[in-house]
C-alpha cells in the first residue's frame, strides 16, 4: 500500500474527475426521421452504441428534407434518412460524404378496412388514379420528408400533378403517427412506412382503426441510408466519430440487431447494408 500526500491527493481526484467528465461527454449529434425514432428502433439501438463505444447517440427527428438541411447547417455529424434522390443531389452538392445503405421496408396507403376491395389487383398509380377520380380524402405527410417525396412521385405518375389545390387532399404537415392519426380523424387514406405503421398497430393492442388497405407494388420500396457530414463543408463536424458510428451500424452485429428489432413478432426493418446494390 503506497501513500499519497493529501494536496497530491486531490489534485489526482480532480484530474480523475475531469477525465471521467470528458469521458462522460462524448456524444454524436445525428438528424434522423421520424419513422427511425417514432418505430422505437433507436431506443434499441442507441444504448448499444453507447455499450460498444462509451459515446453517446444524440438524435433529433425530422422529416428527410429537414435533416439533410439540418447537416447542411452543420448542426450534426451525420444523417440517416430515406429518401436516395434526395439523399444523390445532397452528396453531390457537397455536403455529406461516405453514404451507406442500412436497411429498407415498404410504404403502404393505410385506410379504413372498406378500401381493401376497391384497391384490389391494382397498381400504386391506379390506387391514386382512383382516390383523385373519387375524390376521396386523402392525408399528406406534406413535410418534405422521404414518406412526402415517395407520395409526391406516385401522384405525378399516376396525375400529371400533385392535388393540392383540392377539397379532399389534406396537408398534415407533421410526422407519421401524427398523419396516421390526421387519417382516422378524417376518415381518409395516407401512405405511411411499414415500420411506423407497426408501431401503430402496436399501439392500439393489434387492433387499430386503419389498416393497411394496399401493398406489394414493387416501386414502393423504401431504403435507408447514412452518411457523414462532409468536413470539408463543416469543419467542427465530427467526421472521425460519425465514420466510427457508420461502420458500426453496417456491420453484422446491428445489422442482425436491426433485423431482429419487431413488434407485435412483425419485422420492420429489414438490413441490406451488404445486399444493396445502387
Amino acid at each position: 500500500m503506497f501513500s499519497v500526500k493529501p494536496r497530491l491527493r486531490g489534485r489526482i481526484l480532480g484530474a480523475l474527475l475531469l477525465v471521467g467528465a470528458v469521458l462522460n461527454a462524448a456524444e454524436l449529434k445525428m438528424a434522423t426521421t421520424t419513422s427511425t425514432d417514432n418505430t422505437g428502433l433507436l431506443d434499441v439501438l442507441a444504448p448499444l452504441y453507447k455499450s460498444d463505444t462509451g459515446v453517446e447517440l444524440k438524435w433529433i427527428a425530422v422529416g428527410t428534407g429537414n435533416a439533410l438541411k439540418l447537416g447542411e447547417n452543420c448542426d450534426v455529424d451525420v444523417v440517416f434518412v430515406h429518401a436516395p434522390a434526395l439523399e444523390k443531389k445532397y452528396v453531390a452538392d457537397g455536403f455529406g460524404v461516405d453514404r451507406k445503405p442500412v436497411m429498407f421496408n415498404d410504404f403502404v396507403i393505410l385506410g379504413a378496412p372498406e378500401y381493401k376491395a376497391k384497391f384490389a389487383g391494382k397498381s400504386i398509380e391506379e390506387a391514386f388514379s382512383i382516390v383523385k377520380k373519387e375524390q376521396i380524402k386523402f392525408v399528406s405527410r406534406g413535410d418534405n420528408s422521404g414518406t412526402h417525396s415517395k407520395e409526391k412521385s406516385v401522384w405525378k405518375a399516376a396525375a400529371g400533378a400533385i392535388p393540392e389545390r383540392e377539397s379532399w387532399y389534406v396537408e398534415a404537415g407533421q410526422g407519421m403517427i401524427a398523419t396516421i392519426n390526421v387519417a382516422m380523424e378524417q376518415k381518409g387514406l395516407t401512405l405511411a412506412d411499414r415500420g411506423t405503421f407497426i408501431k401503430y398497430e402496436s399501439n392500439h393492442k393489434g387492433n387499430p382503426p386503419l389498416v393497411i388497405v394496399f401493398e406489394g407494388d414493387a416501386s414502393l420500396n423504401n431504403f435507408y441510408s447514412i452518411m457523414a457530414v462532409n468536413p470539408k463543408h463543416c469543419a467542427k463536424a465530427d467526421y472521425k466519430g460519425a465514420t466510427q458510428f457508420i461502420n458500426w451500424i453496417v456491420s453484422p452485429k446491428i445489422q442482425n440487431a436491426i433485423g431482429e428489432f419487431k413488434l407485435l413478432d412483425k419485422q420492420l426493418f429489414t438490413p441490406d447494408a451488404a445486399t444493396r446494390k445502387e
